[in-house]
């Protein structure tokens, strides 16, 4: 079943840093745009097979346009390459409904977000709904300098520019963040929100869960792994497709699905996004996604088939 799209051209294309553009997506139709809450992100595509996946950084409580913030990564897959180089304005494109991976948390009390880089995106968002909710929360922005870094002017003009909080890597030491003293002892009702490179994030998360903050109390979205492709090969069974395949060592499910005529819809390919969900019958599988929850994980009966493998030597799906 093919996912439901929107048909939304670029009406604005701004340069904010050394290497970001932030593009503002209108309806072509110019209809509203669906509602979305922060945390959402969509999938643009680029291209045949180029889908990637982009936080919403605008306002919420604006149906008029949506907005996202892309860096121009020198190890791009594609994505960032493609979105800067192909989407001027009056470009038109199509993109997915909003999904939400990292939302907020209803009953937290005060809420510390915190964004690496480019992560910095769907903090921006949050803080509008924040704001807009009366909540307690500050915002830290951390990024190499001031040069290569979106979104300054904005937030240093927006209503709640005194809880934003800006740490560069390139200047006096006082301004750089002290993540001991921000995180402290947890208290009741506090939430940490964390985006950015993947050492980073993982740096903000052992650190608040050496602290004593509960796993569910740190949210975190990764938009960039390294995928573990390494382990034995083993068989997989297409169930409803009446195929067997060899998976290899060193290569993904889906690929080695392919390869025997098995298309699988794929978005990511990091196990970040879910699109390529598929149910388990039979085997256990080796879970290396960042999508299912602990829970869903042990459960055993669904899987990401961009990233993950197999314990046993066979796994049926459902596919």
């Amino acid at each position: 079943m093919s996912e439901q799209t929107l048909k939304v051209v670029v009406s604005k294309r701004e340069e904010q840093g050394d290497g970001v553009v932030v593009l503002e997506l209108s309806d072509a139709s110019g209809q509203p745009l669906p509602v979305f809450d922060a945390g959402s992100h969509v999938d643009i595509h680029l291209g045949p097979g180029l889908i990637r996946q982009y936080s919403l950084c605008g306002n919420p409580s604006d149906g008029s346009r949506y907005r996202v913030g892309v860096l121009k990564d020198p190890a791009s897959r594609g994505g960032s390459l493609a979105v800067h180089e192909q989407l001027r304005e009056g470009v038109q494109i199509e993109i997915s409904l909003p999904r939400n991976l990292f939302p907020l948390a209803p009953d937290a009390q005060r809420s510390i977000l915190i964004g690496g880089g480019i992560g910095i995106t769907p903090m921006v968002a949050m803080a509008y709904s924040l704001n807009a909710l009366d909540s307690a929360f500050e915002l830290h922005y951390c990024s190499r300098s001031r040069t290569c870094s979106g979104f300054l002017e904005e937030l240093g003009n927006a209503d709640f520019a005194s809880c934003v909080h800006t740490h560069f890597d390139d200047e006096d030491a006082q301004q750089k963040l002290d993540l001991g003293s921000l995180l402290g002892t947890p208290k009741a009702g506090v939430h940490i929100y964390v985006c950015g490179p993947a050492g980073f994030m993982e740096w903000v998360i052992t650190e608040a869960a050496k602290r004593g903050y509960a796993d569910d109390h740190i949210h975190r979205e990764y938009f960039q792994i390294e995928v573990d492709a390494s382990g034995a090969g083993f068989e997989v069974i297409a169930a409803r497709s009446g195929k067997t395949v060899q998976v290899g060592e060193g290569q993904s499910i889906a690929h080695a699905l392919a390869g025997v005529g098995i298309k699988v819809e794929m978005s990511c390919e990091q196990g970040v996004c879910g699109t390529c969900l598929c149910d388990v019958l039979e085997g256990e599988p080796d879970h290396r996604d960042f999508y299912l929850t602990d829970d869903e994980k042990s459960a055993n009966d669904q899987m990401l088939v961009c990233c993950s493998r197999a314990k046993s030597k066979t796994l049926v799906l459902d596919i």
